[in-house]
């Protein structure tokens, strides 16, 4: 897309376009900016301000990215991985998915129970039915306990993940 003021453009102003769509972390601030041809002194001067303004923070990005990855099904395992993949650091990733499971009151177990009893109709009767159902978790990003404990529990009647 050709804007005509491409070249007047502060990073400042990109970063303000690119926010007010959603939330980015820093590091992904930080990349856009410098393939729009800013400079990296300027880019780092920009995304400090923005921070101390309180208009980008990665911990609202974190925590608002594990909640829409929460909203998807996806386990604790991928969520880290993303996060981390976007720049985002090791204890803060453990912050926000602490956040999660006790601020949001997020049940690692029954997201993974509830994500299968959406995808399959039953724990599969031949071995290979439920490895798949187990490659599908795992895929997911949940971990083995959580896994096991879906594939024993998510049919359950009494279970709150029966849809």
């Amino acid at each position: 897309m050709f804007r005509p003021d491409a070249e007047a453009s502060t990073p400042h102003d990109d970063a303000l376009r690119l926010l007010a769509r959603r939330e980015y972390a820093r590091a992904e601030l930080e990349s856009r900016l410098a393939a729009r041809g800013h400079e990296a002194a300027a880019v780092g001067a920009c995304l400090d301000a923005l921070a101390e303004a309180g208009l980008q923070s990665d911990a609202r990005f974190a925590e608002n990215f594990g909640r829409s990855r929460v909203a998807r099904g996806q386990g604790p395992l991928k969520i880290r991985a993303e996060l981390e993949r976007r720049g985002i650091d090791r204890e803060r990733v453990r912050t926000a998915l602490e956040a999660l499971a006790e601020e949001d009151g997020v049940d690692w177990f029954a997201l993974a129970g509830d994500t299968l009893a959406r995808r399959f109709a039953g724990p599969g009767a031949s071995p290979r039915e439920r490895a798949r159902r187990e490659r599908f978790l795992a895929g997911r990003g949940f971990d083995s306990d959580q896994v096991r404990h879906a594939l024993e529990h998510a049919w359950d009647e009494d279970s709150p993940s029966v849809p």
